[in-house]
């Protein structure tokens, strides 16, 4: 009888793990989805545009958002951590004459412009890496005065 117990508590503890690396590879998973799945710097493109509109933070997606109105229509860029413009204190207000070099990338779904540098006047700052993941406010301070547009 002892040993029949002995197995069935193996048997519990054998799939209590199984199920927890399941739920632990599913949530990579998930994570994995949130983030740009295929950004390249081989593909970006410059957008010049007026500032229509600027969110701090947005429902749809974490980080600062602005709309552009550029020669071909409206944009909405993904701009990632607001932290970034205030370490360079650079603001955006409607009207300001903006660049950004990005690329639209399949997140969540759907597609998004995210935008790896912005320039304002003479200003221009890192927000992204080379692979499309949002920069730390620390990272960005020793690489946002560099990189031309």
């Amino acid at each position: 009888m002892n040993r029949s117990i002995g197995w069935i508590r193996l048997a519990a503890c054998a799939a209590v793990v199984l199920v927890s690396r399941e739920a632990t590879a599913q949530q990579k998973t998930q994570n994995a989805a949130q983030l740009p799945s295929s950004y390249s710097v081989s593909r970006e493109v410059s957008v010049q545009g007026a500032v229509v509109s600027f969110a701090e933070n947005s429902a749809a997606a974490s980080g600062a958002r602005v709309t552009l109105q550029t020669s071909s229509g409206p944009l909405e860029v993904h701009l990632g951590n607001l932290r970034l413009l205030e370490a360079d204190h650079l603001t955006l207000s409607q009207g300001d004459s903006i660049r950004v070099v990005g690329e639209n990338v399949a997140v969540n779904g759907g597609t998004e412009f995210l935008a790896r540098l912005l320039q304002k006047g003479n200003q221009t700052i890192s927000l992204r890496s080379t692979r499309g993941f949002p920069l730390r406010p620390m990272a960005a301070r020793g690489e946002s005065k560099a990189g031309a547009l």
